[in-house]
């Protein structure tokens, strides 16, 4: 005797079985895999084009921070220890908590600048010649002499560093003189005398990759600054550089107690919120307008359901028949819609992220190919298009196309579930 078999649970075998059987039909058959392909393509590409302009977004950013913050530093450390008689040892320990690269005191002041018949107004500001390496770029892009005579003697004056857009509008090289005018000017024995006005010499040109900042400001040695803007062994701030610019939150708290009490510490998120807030916002709506491309694209997922259940309401009837429960059926589609939604984002997420790991040859290979230059590197100052791939983007990207794939199949199955097999086969 032969015992029956126990009913199959849901998602079973025979039901996933099906599912891939009516996909893979060809249309004489009653199937639909042209729809399905063009349903499979159109997930993938959508996908893929959120994932790179996502990852290109995030790579922008990132240069952009990274230019940005390595200029203005991560933390200031502003109050009291700036004029503590022990400030030095202030400066030790702030320098000493953990995560903090560099921590150097710093002055910024407003000046006239005057070449010859043009002027202009600039920032100046003066740091310690063994701190400016910490400003990287500055550094990186300076000649090995302009590093070794920063701040020295030559010329009769003393050697300071102007950015290259603004060398580019004085037409100042190495070695050329530039007036200065401080409207404070240096203290004497008869006050301070204010309009103080000197003449320096370019002692180098810098690139900070931020045009903004290399047309308007100047670096002088700290001393020097002193003296000429009448801040004579004054600290403006405490300039530091962490290792990770994203948690300074998170080091705010031994900041302020390694540097003394009535310490004031701020970030750069409290300085530049107007900017980051922008890029939020813009990274935000990017990722809204660009989920609803793959919600339009998984729609296509809908039309193609709808004709399989159309061409397999026969099959639905006899199914039915010998005991399938509308679940099952509802089941057998919605795997069907499923299945193109996952095998589309599968597919997207591979081409996306193989875009992104190879955008620079790809965009090197189309300027041989086409004999255009796609990316100028004086212009953006970047010799490629920078991706950054954020694992919880491509997450993100992911679950929101199995989502939208899941959606788009639930009301053709939904549909299918409710034929009735007599009405279905009384036409058969």
């Amino acid at each position: 005797m032969t015992l029956p078999s126990r009913p199959a649970g849901p998602f079973s075998s025979w039901e996933l079985g099906l599912a891939v059987r009516y996909l893979r039909a060809k249309r004489k058959e009653g199937g639909v895999a042209t729809i399905a392909v063009i349903s499979f393509v159109g997930i993938m590409l959508a996908v893929a084009v959120l994932i790179s302009v996502m990852s290109i977004m995030a790579g922008f950013r990132s240069e952009l921070l990274g230019r940005t913050l390595s200029f203005n530093g991560h933390m200031y450390v502003q109050g009291p220890v700036l004029n503590a008689p022990d400030r030095a040892a202030a400066l030790r320990r702030i320098a000493a908590v953990p995560g903090v690269t560099s921590a150097a005191p710093l002055n910024e002041s407003q000046s006239l600048i005057r070449v010859g018949n043009f002027t202009t107004g600039a920032m100046v500001r003066g740091v310690r010649p063994q701190d400016l390496p910490y400003t990287s770029y500055v550094w990186d892009s300076l000649t090995p002499e302009a590093r070794e005579s920063f701040g020295k003697g030559a010329y009769g004056g003393d050697r300071i560093l102007i950015g290259k857009t603004m060398a580019a509008q004085t037409g100042l090289r190495v070695g050329d003189p530039i007036t200065l005018y401080s409207p404070t000017g240096a203290d004497s024995a008869f006050g301070n005398l204010g309009g103080l006005e000197k003449t320096y010499y370019v002692g180098g040109v810098f690139s900070s990759g931020t045009s903004d900042f290399d047309q308007v400001f100047i670096f002088m040695p700290l001393e020097q600054a002193q003296l000429f803007f009448g801040k004579d062994g004054v600290w403006d701030v405490i300039e530091l550089k962490v290792q990770d610019p994203d948690r300074v939150g998170d080091m705010a708290a031994a900041v302020r107690q390694a540097a003394g009490p009535g310490a004031v510490v701020t970030d750069w998120r409290e300085r530049m919120a107007a900017f980051a807030g922008a890029l939020k916002v813009e990274r935000v709506a990017m990722s809204i307008i660009l989920g609803l491309v793959v919600a339009i694209a998984a729609m296509n997922i809908i039309s193609g359901i709808v004709m399989l259940v159309k061409n397999k309401t026969r099959d639905i009837a006899i199914l039915r028949t010998v005991g399938a429960s509308p679940s099952a059926i509802l089941r057998i589609f919605f795997m069907s819609g499923a299945l193109i939604g996952v095998a589309g984002t599968l597919a997207g997420l591979a081409l996306g992220l193989a875009f992104c790991l190879n955008i620079g040859a790809i965009q090197h290979f189309l300027e041989g190919l086409l004999g255009v230059q796609l990316f100028n590197s004086d212009v953006y100052m970047l010799d490629a298009i920078p991706a950054l791939v954020d694992p919880a983007d491509v997450t993100w990207v992911a679950v929101w196309s199995l989502l939208m794939s899941c959606v788009a199949s639930l009301p053709p199955s939904w549909t299918a579930s409710r034929i009735d097999p007599v009405e279905a086969l009384r036409y058969e």
